[in-house]
């Protein structure tokens, strides 16, 4: 090969790299905007058991797995000590997890001091079955949960009990 071709090779390849590198550092600085549904979702804010709001917008950027449970169903109850053993493997790789709770903050806290959980519970509030509702499980049925990429996306949903093995799949991809 003579030497201008290898060297308009080379600038070539050196282009492109710079074009990809640009490119993806523009998508990191700029992700897609989220669908009106998860936008509507990064907006609010939902009051914590110590009285202050918790802003939910805090969270984007990592993923976060959000649970919303009760004190009054017995699924609900089973499944919070696998998501809670789930945070705390899966926290150090960037996981968040956010539980919702669709009670009132007495009976919530009554029921953590017998359970401890290592994630952050906020109180979903009258609106949290509507809520439920907007992010994908029409019937409002309990346990339900969410997950929300680093996009802000949604991009898993379930109804009914979530096991731990299911979620260390998920966290896998």
């Amino acid at each position: 090969m003579n030497p201008v071709t290898r060297r308009l090779l080379l600038a070539g390849a050196g282009i492109g790299a710079a074009a990809l590198g640009a490119s993806l550092a523009w998508r990191r600085a700029n992700p897609p905007a989220a669908s009106a549904v998860a936008q509507a979702f990064w907006a609010r804010r939902f009051p914590g058991l110590d009285g202050a709001e918790l802003d939910v917008a805090r969270w984007r950027g990592k993923p976060l797995l959000v649970n919303f449970w009760a004190t009054w169903c017995p699924p609900c109850v089973k499944e919070l000590p696998e998501i809670n053993q789930f945070y705390n493997e899966a926290k150090g790789r960037g996981w968040q997890v956010l539980g919702l709770a669709i009670d009132q903050a007495d009976p919530v806290k009554a029921f953590l001091k017998k359970t401890p959980l290592d994630f952050p519970i906020a109180l979903g509030g009258p609106e949290g079955l509507g809520l439920v509702r907007e992010l994908g499980n029409p019937a409002g049925g309990l346990p339900f949960s969410v997950v929300f990429d680093e996009t802000g996306e949604i991009s898993w949903r379930r109804l009914g009990v979530t096991h731990l093995q299911d979620l260390r799949e998920l966290a896998r991809t």
